[in-house]
């Protein structure tokens, strides 16, 4: 079994891997799909962080929610204990707007400037995250 400290160190993996995968869905004109990959790297940096801060999932649940996550991230994390650059405060609500068109808007699609937005915004906020927790990207 996985110590909560453990678990957050796979979800920073993972979100280094979706950001990668971000990158090639960008270079490869798939933009819907790398606007879904650019905020699930965020999201899951985003829980890699909650976790390393020692702040659980709503007990409820025990599910990591959009809502959750983003209020947590932007309220505790940014806000009161100041661990990560006010700068990325909107990274997680912008590239979950987006990848929510992306995914269920049937009249919309993501537009490659829109897209290389999202990777970039996804870059920089996967490296403030690891920053802060002593690893490079």
């Amino acid at each position: 079994m996985f110590s909560m400290v453990d678990r957050g160190t796979v979800y920073l993996e993972k979100a280094e891997e979706s950001v990668a995968g971000a990158q090639s869905e960008f270079v490869n004109g798939r933009y819907n799909n790398c606007a879904n990959r650019a905020y699930n790297a965020c999201f899951q940096a985003t829980v890699h962080a909650l976790l390393e801060a020692g702040i659980p999932p709503p007990k409820s649940t025990e599910q990591w929610g959009h809502g959750f996550v983003q209020a947590r991230f932007n309220g505790d994390l940014i806000n009161r204990r100041k661990r990560y650059p006010p700068d990325i405060r909107g990274t997680l609500e912008n590239n979950y707007r987006l990848r929510a068109r992306a995914d269920y808007d049937r009249l919309q699609i993501v537009t490659e400037v829109q897209a290389a937005r999202a990777v970039r915004r996804a870059e920089a906020f996967v490296a403030a995250v690891a920053q802060a927790e002593g690893r490079r990207q």
